[in-house]
């Protein structure tokens, strides 16, 4: 991958990993009702899944 390519990627992955943070902040309220009801929201996943991938982009 191109210098450029790679700073791309690492960039965009950031921003999207930021943002799953400040979503699962927001959606704290709903995802505690949903629990209480029995539904689990996956947003845990989806910020581990995002962290990972910058991780990896991060050592290329």
């Amino acid at each position: 991958m191109k210098p450029m390519e790679a700073r791309l990627r690492r960039t965009s992955l950031f921003a999207l990993y930021q943002t799953s943070i400040v979503l699962g902040i927001a959606l704290l309220p709903v995802a505690l009702l949903a629990r209480r009801v029995g539904v689990r929201l996956p947003v845990g996943r989806l910020i581990d899944r995002l962290g990972g991938a910058y991780e990896a982009a991060a050592k290329e």
